[in-house]
């Protein structure tokens, strides 16, 4: 089979992910080899750089000897995982109080435009992604590579972790809360925008049943068709 032929590898990996934030794909599944590439009409090569990948960002873990499994979160590490973003991102948003250009802000608010139209037009696809690539957006316009690859892992982690033990079917890690983060950024307010942040966290981290992992689809293909 031609590598050219197909998705691309990042397309693979985009279209996982959405499975499992969008829950379709339950924690445990294993992801064959032989099967996705059958799905993806994409060589085995190519299905492997994708778990790679998948990997490395915490979504997929694959065993030796047994193959690639989507990961299971436990209740700590979900625990965990907030608990560095409230670290983190309260040093994101500190940081761009006292760098940010006129240029970051037009970014930041046409991203929150375009969440803004997501979430008018019930698109989940879009809100999803655009939701955490708000986040990253913020660590990206920090300049440190630490802190965006540091947030891109801690993003990726989170979306597993809310698909798993979200307990509703709407996602609040909305433009609102998004927006007032902005423009206390905006205005330089660092006690403002740190104050934002940790409660916007709290806010996602609430709609959480961090009890138990709820029985998802299994059915690879159904998930990823």
């Amino acid at each position: 089979m031609s590598e050219q032929s197909g998705p691309s590898t990042q397309q693979i990996v985009e279209k996982v992910w959405l499975s499992i934030a969008e829950r379709r794909l339950r924690p445990g599944v294993q992801l064959k080899e032989e099967q996705m590439a059958a799905i993806f009409n994409v060589s085995r090569a190519r299905i492997r750089q994708a778990l790679a990948v998948l990997e490395r960002d915490g979504l997929v873990t694959i065993v030796p000897n047994r193959g690639a499994f989507v990961s299971k979160p436990s209740v700590e590490e979900a625990r965990d995982v907030f608990f560095v973003r409230r670290t983190v991102e309260r040093c994101v948003v500190d940081r761009l109080c006292k760098s940010v250009s006129k240029a970051d802000l037009k970014r930041l608010r046409d991203h929150v435009a375009k969440e803004r139209v997501a979430n008018a037009n019930d698109v989940t696809t879009d809100i999803i992604k655009l939701s955490g690539g708000f986040h990253l957006l913020l660590a990206e316009t920090v300049g440190s590579d630490f802190l965006f690859t540091t947030m891109r892992d801690l993003i990726s982690r989170s979306s597993l972790i809310t698909a798993v033990y979200r307990n509703t079917n709407r996602f609040n890690c909305g433009p609102d809360e998004h927006a007032d983060i902005v423009e206390a950024i905006a205005a330089n307010d660092a006690d403002t925008a740190t104050h934002l942040m940790a409660h916007h966290l709290e806010h996602v981290e609430s709609e959480l049943d961090l009890s138990e992992i709820r029985d998802l689809s299994h059915d690879l293909r159904a998930a990823l068709a």
